[in-house]
């Protein structure tokens, strides 16, 4: 049986107060649309349509090649209007899942269940009840019979009393669905065409309207001003917290932890208050995450402690930190970083696209940028690789045992031999030998009995 999915898209999103349109948004990280595709991704449909409108053009460029179709809907006269110009993209027969861009927290469960529910002969609405349904469309029911959506603003006062609501999510029989929203009306309040109004439609022709409902607010909450989104994430967070902590994982404060991506962590693993982490991220066994750390699309080995304020950015080419290594606090390892066993990366230390062996340490005020670092290797404070030409970039191999003095500049392409030695305030541009000691610098020059110049009055 054929399966459509409708992601609606078009709104503006007045009270965001932005110039972003409101689908593209970020909750946790990821756009308010995208959180809608993925959580239905699995559900394999014939077709699967997003409905633009205000920012469209953003909206297309940002979604592009997520395998979707895009119809717009200018301008935007109500829900049953856009669904008019999904008609003819809907492949025929079949079941037509109705979703909300802005409702990004809706599960793959309850969206399976809805399109099995549908089985391409009933109308299913998924419906919650509210202690406050203020502003919502009120469900009105004959007994078992949902009979009609009532919107809010043309509702009765008994009918405001009611407390169940619909949440804008539906799934219907597609033939069914395109006859109907073609046969609305836009008389109301609101001067709309109303998606709800094909409820009546259904009952009157007798195909059955369920009523599905579900206890869970959160997969159910839109978000119309930053004030909802900030609501929203606190609670998905939160949903995100208690999952590890049911695995196991020690958080300091559920309350000030951020997941904006996949994270995995194994046993005993101890996570302070505002760390955040995103995209695909790895704990080993052990591992402790000291406050107010970034980490992003790394991998971190058993033992290992990464200090505070530490920020961890593999980007698409990763990172990782081996087991029982110390970094931070206030270190920065960037893509391509690589570090073995037991390495020290200390405060303000920056580390790019560079591979340091078991025991290395750089523990203070340095940068290791397009380099190979030996085991034990002993990096100064101040000392940099200077890996950039103005052109290209260079490589510096670092052998075992070196020690780097302080201050240190070694300009790339240069190689240091197993054990050397490189005096404090070199400048080192050629090769050294193994068990070497190069010393690069102006000899000092010592003027006795000189006198600072005097601030003339």
């Amino acid at each position: 049986m054929s399966l459509n999915i409708v992601v609606m898209a078009a709104g503006k999103g007045t009270r965001m107060k932005s110039s972003l349109p409101k689908v593209l948004h970020k909750l946790a990280g990821r756009a308010l649309l995208r959180h809608v595709l993925a959580n239905t991704a699995s559900l394999q449909a014939d077709a699967r349509i997003v409905i633009t409108g205000h920012g469209a053009d953003q909206v297309e460029a940002a979604i592009g090649g997520e395998g979707v179709r895009f119809v717009r809907q200018e301008p935007q006269l109500g829900t049953g209007h856009a669904i008019q110009q999904t008609v003819p993209a809907l492949t025929a027969g079949g079941s037509t899942l109705i979703l909300s861009g802005d409702t990004p927290l809706i599960s793959t469960a309850t969206t399976r269940a809805l399109v099995e529910a549908c089985g391409g002969e009933r109308l299913v609405l998924l419906t919650i009840e509210y202690a406050d349904p203020t502003g919502y469309g009120r469900i009105v029911r004959d007994g078992e019979q949902v009979k009609a959506i009532v919107e809010h603003k043309d509702a009765s006062d008994e009918q405001r009393r009611l407390r169940e609501c619909y949440t804008g999510i539906m799934a219907a029989p597609t033939e069914a669905l395109k006859r109907w929203v073609g046969q609305l009306d836009n008389k109301n309040a609101q001067g709309e065409y109303y998606l709800t109004d094909i409820v009546a439609m259904a009952v009157a022709e007798g195909v059955p309207v369920v009523g599905v409902k579900t206890a869970d607010e959160t997969e159910v909450l839109g978000v119309n001003s930053p004030s909802q989104l900030a609501h929203l994430e606190r609670r998905f967070q939160l949903v995100q917290a208690e999952a590890l902590m049911t695995a196991g994982v020690r958080l300091a404060d559920p309350s000030r932890f951020d997941l904006r991506g996949t994270l995995h962590c194994g046993k005993d693993v101890e996570i302070d208050v505002n760390c955040v982490f995103e995209g695909e991220v790895t704990l080993g066994d052990g591992v402790r995450i000291g406050a107010n750390c970034v980490i992003r699309n790394a991998t971190i080995g058993a033992g290992a402690r990464i200090h505070e304020f530490t920020h961890i950015d593999g980007e698409a080419a990763g990172a990782s930190v081996g087991e029982g290594a110390l970094i931070g606090p206030f270190a920065r390892l960037r893509p391509g970083a690589k570090l073995g066993a037991e390495v020290h990366i200390g405060n303000f230390v920056e580390v790019k696209n560079s591979t340091l062996a078991k025991g290395a340490k750089a523990n203070h005020l340095a940068y290791l940028g397009d380099a190979t670092v030996g085991e034990r290797v002993n990096y100064g404070a101040g000392s940099i690789t200077a890996n950039y030409d103005g052109a290209n970039k260079h490589r510096t191999t670092i052998g075992a045992d070196v020690h780097v003095g302080s201050n240190c500049v070694l300009v790339a392409p240069v190689t240091l031999g197993d054990g050397a030695t490189i005096g404090g305030g070199s400048t080192i541009t050629k090769d050294v030998e193994p068990g070497g000691l190069a010393v690069a610098r102006g000899r000092q020059t010592v003027i006795s009995g000189w006198s600072r110049p005097k601030k003339v009055k």
